[in-house]
This record gives C-alpha cells, structure tokens and sequence, in this order.
C-alpha cells in the first residue's frame, strides 16, 4: 500500500464529525426512490485519480446521492456529469461519464478531492468540520506533485489557499479573492485557478457553461504545459 493509499483509506474510516456521521448514515439507510436497490456507500470518500497528478482539482464534499452513494468523488450526480464530460474533452479522463466505482473510469495527470470528505446537510459544511478534515486535505496535497490547483467555488478556493499556507507557501497579502478564471501565481511555478463549481445551481442556469469549463481548462493545460516539472 503506498502512502497516497493509507491516507486513502484512513479516510474513509474517520468518524470525528458526529454531525456528518449521522446524516450520511441517514441517507445511506433512508436512500433515494431513484437509487432504492443501491446499497449505499454512506461513509467518507477519499480523493480520486492519478496519484502522479499535475494538476489537483478542489471541490467541496460528497454530494448525499451521489459520492455518499457511490464511494467515488463526483460520481452519480448530474455535477459529476458535468465536471468528467468536461475532464474527458480536456485529456485528463478516459471517459466523459462516471456512474459507479467499477465502471472503468480513470485520470491521466488529474486527481481529484475535497477538503471536506463527508456529505454535509445542505451542502453547507461547518467550519470546524473542515478544520477537523484538514489534516487528510493536507495529507494528500503533500503527497501529489501538483503544479496547478484547480479550485471549483469559493470554499475549495479558500480552502487550498489555507493548506498552502500551513504547508508553508507564501501567499500574497491580502488573501486573493476566489473568482471564476482568477489566478493566484505560488511559489516554485506553481498556479491555483478559481472555477465556478459545477453544481446543478450553477450549470443549470448558465452561471457555468461547458464553453466556461472549456476555457479553464485551456488555461490549466497551458499553465502545465510551461511550468516546472
């Protein structure tokens, strides 16, 4: 087992937000009429994709029936839809879908996660639950040689911004603010790059359009393309 794989599962072991435990464990047991014969995954979801990944994608947490069903980040959802659709037009995904965790999806130079690991009412995290999740964020981040640190949505920017700084980045004063296209250059080469999150919200109303993601993604393709390696 290497040590991305030990952090990997630690994860998914962790009880330490009793708020969190029991409201997965709730969906897990109450279910969804669509997913009624799934037998849920119902417990933290670790990070996914290539432990040798370039670039290292932040969302949020696991959506209630969707990574909380399926065990797999972004998968099941109609958010999942969106950000592999988009993940496989770019070259980073074998395939534009992810269903399920044995339905043969991989990552080439792409690794996704999270720094909250649970799927939390609301979609709305508490503070100290993510403190309490950082040190698995932390752990990961350490572990990937990423170069660009995609962002989607302000609190996996701010959480990026937060674990940079604990690992030891200088960051710029004041704290860069997120913003869909914003750039924030990091010491060694290094990019973090703010996107709209790929929630239904936000791809249903058009506030993030595939052309959106597209442009993004140029633009972490090109950043890749003349950083360090």
């Amino acid at each position: 087992m290497t040590k991305l794989e030990r952090v990997q599962a630690e994860i998914t072991q962790c009880r330490a937000c009793p708020r969190l435990v029991e409201w997965r464990e709730e969906v897990a047991r109450v279910k969804r009429r669509a997913y009624r014969e799934w037998t849920y995954w119902g417990r933290p979801v670790p990070g996914f994709g290539d432990p040798r990944a370039r670039l290292v994608i932040v969302g949020l947490a696991p959506a209630a029936h969707g990574a909380n069903r399926t065990g797999r980040i972004f998968t099941g959802d109609r958010s999942g839809d969106f950000l592999y659709a988009g993940l496989h037009r770019a070259g980073f995904a074998n395939q534009a879908r992810s269903e399920h965790r044995d339905d043969g999806l991989t990552l080439s130079g792409a690794y996704i996660t999270c720094p909250v690991r649970c799927a939390p009412p609301d979609n709305k995290p508490l503070p100290e639950e993510l403190t309490r999740c950082a040190p698995f964020f932390d752990r990961e981040l350490a572990l990937l040689p990423a170069r660009v640190f995609l962002a989607l949505g302000a609190i996996g920017w701010n959480a990026a911004l937060v674990a940079l700084s604990r690992s030891g980045v200088e960051l710029p004063a004041p704290r860069p603010a997120f913003g869909h296209g914003a750039e924030v250059p990091l010491p060694g080469g290094r990019t973090l790059v703010g996107c709209y999150h790929v929630s239904q919200q936000n791809t249903q109303t058009g506030r993030l359009t595939p052309a959106m993601f597209d442009a993004v993604m140029s633009r972490v393709r090109r950043l890749l393309d003349t950083s360090p390696p």
